[in-house]
């Protein structure tokens, strides 16, 4: 196994890094109100669909106390 010199992998490092800082700044980044408007309809989506399954849970759960217990 051939031993590698840190700082001759030093250059590299540092190009990785203002790569990804030159990256950032070019995406498009969405606005406050629009994150704010996606994290709440997700929030919404979440309540729904647990509202949805808890009612299945209690109709089944109805049933199975009626026929089987």
């Amino acid at each position: 196994m051939k031993i590698v010199n840190p700082l001759k992998q030093l250059p590299g490092v540092l190009n990785f890094f203002r790569e990804v800082k030159t990256e950032g700044m070019r995406v498009n980044w969405p606005t406050r109100e629009k994150t704010i408007k996606d994290t709440i309809i997700v929030i919404g989506f979440a309540v729904a669909i647990a509202v949805f399954l808890s009612a299945f849970d209690y109709v089944f759960q109805s049933i199975l106390d009626r026929f089987l217990l």
